[in-house]
């Protein structure tokens, strides 16, 4: 009877830690997401990487301009989903190697902005991380120190998709031409990706854009000195309208800011 006693002290700390047998942890937006096993790297800052420098496949430029930070990942192709997932917020935590990992299995935030592309030519588990269908998540140092050791290569990770927390309202950066508009939406609160954008002049109805690239949405239309609006279309299916988010005279490189994803 002694020997359970252990058993049933752990048995009752993963009850209170909010851990449920299968993988499933109840989030603090009352939804439920599932624990999944992947990979994890790193980019040291001294090497002058798109995650640290300001680049990346998303689009979203200065990752401090445009609020993200040094708290960022690029993703492999299984789930970077053609930029889809760009924005996403997820959190990680690294697992069975106590060589490597923490002490106590601390966890990280990580917004996706980046692609971590495919190596064919080295083995999944030497060099080619990334390849399909390998889910892995190619970290920033200063991310990757919060959960692992500067000495680690490759660590097992366990991670799920967590909603985003953001400061102030989605940003909208408008690029394009007399014909061609281009926008880019950052800063996206809740789900993180944004899968459907419409935009709207004061002459024009809603005119739906096409991803270009990352979070990069386009359209062939010239809506100049026209006040514009935007729907836009999160993951998980909602809709938000915001009117008149430009104003009239706006110009091209500008960035201005409307209403934010709610959950």
């Amino acid at each position: 009877m002694m020997g359970s006693l252990p058993l049933l002290f752990f048995l009752l700390l993963l009850l209170i830690s909010g851990v449920r047998f299968g993988g499933s942890v109840r989030l603090g937006n009352g939804g439920y997401e599932e624990w999944r096993l992947g990979t994890a790297t790193y980019i040291k800052e001294s090497q002058g990487h798109p995650l640290n420098d300001g680049g990346g496949a998303c689009g979203y430029g200065d990752l401090d301009i445009f609020r993200y930070g040094r708290y960022t990942t690029g993703l492999s192709s299984a789930l970077f989903g053609r930029g889809s997932a760009c924005g996403a917020c997820y959190e990680l935590r690294c697992v069975n190697n106590i060589l490597w990992c923490l002490r106590g299995s601390p966890t990280v935030v990580v917004t996706a902005t980046d692609f971590c592309a495919p190596n064919f030519g080295l083995p999944d588990d030497f060099g080619g991380w990334c390849n399909f269908p390998r889910e892995h998540l190619e970290m920033t140092e200063a991310a990757f120190l919060r959960v692992a050791k500067a000495k680690a290569d490759i660590v097992q990770v366990q991670f799920r998709r967590v909603s985003c927390d953001r400061a102030g309202g989605m940003r909208f950066t408008i690029t394009g031409g007399a014909s061609f508009l281009q926008v880019l939406i950052t800063n996206v609160a809740a789900d993180g990706e944004v899968i459907a954008l419409k935009v709207k002049g004061s002459r024009t109805g809603w005119i739906p854009m096409g991803r270009n690239w990352g979070q990069n949405w386009q359209c062939n239309a010239d809506l100049q000195r026209q006040p514009l609006s935007f729907e836009v279309t999160g993951k998980k299916g909602r809709t938000f309208t915001m009117y008149n988010v430009a104003p009239s005279d706006w110009m091209f490189a500008q960035t201005f800011e409307g209403k934010q994803l709610v959950e």
